[in-house]
């Protein structure tokens, strides 16, 4: 999809504050710095719409993004390492909870894991909670431009041998960079947009 539009709708630590226009809404989770908002950017043909950071933790608010009118990406913030008291952490952790959990405009979420290394412990829980909660698996395995294309096919290995992937389960290297990737996931996006 070409973005010509696309403007920041919403800032949310709480439902009331969430769009109320019922866009479907497509959410972006995955542990602190491995390229949220850079990978939001690239799918949006912008540069800095979505602020990055180089450092852990910038994004504390659930920010909904709205693309061309006809949805939401929806940028939670990072889970993980973050410079913030463990209070400050809890109530970040409860309020991306909820919105999983509660909101019947989420059509899909997609987990990004960097590519370069095992996923966490923090990854693998969230992978387990999607299976759990019979979301469809989307994951774009990040800053694969740090990677030699020779290495990629090991890497995308080790990813789905360490989550234990499933056949159904959708894998797709990502660059912000170079925007590999950008057009796969948004043919996945809009699959899941239709439903």
């Amino acid at each position: 999809m070409k973005v010509n539009n696309v403007s920041l709708d919403a800032v949310a630590v709480k439902a009331a504050q969430y769009p109320t226009d019922g866009k479907p809404e497509v959410a972006f989770a995955g542990k602190s710095n491995v390229g949220k908002s850079s990978l939001i950017n690239s799918m949006v043909y912008r540069k800095a719409i979505a602020r990055t950071s180089q450092n852990p933790g910038k994004t504390r608010t659930i920010n909904f993004y709205n693309v061309e009118d006809m949805l939401y990406f929806v940028d939670l913030p990072g889970y993980g390492y973050a410079k913030a008291p463990k209070t400050e952490i809890a109530k970040w952790g409860k309020m991306i909870e909820n919105y999983l959990l509660k909101r019947e405009e989420l059509r899909a979420i997609i987990l990004l894991i960097d590519i370069r290394h095992e996923p966490g412990e923090n990854d693998r829980l969230m992978y387990e909670w999607l299976k759990h909660y019979g979301y469809k698996i989307i994951i774009v395995a990040t800053k694969s431009d740090k990677l030699k294309r020779s290495q990629l096919p090991k890497h995308v290995a080790m990813l789905k041998k360490s989550l234990n992937l499933e056949k159904e389960d959708v894998l797709i290297p990502f660059s912000s960079e170079s925007k590999d990737g950008r057009d796969e996931l948004w043919s996945v996006i809009e699959e899941n947009i239709k439903n």
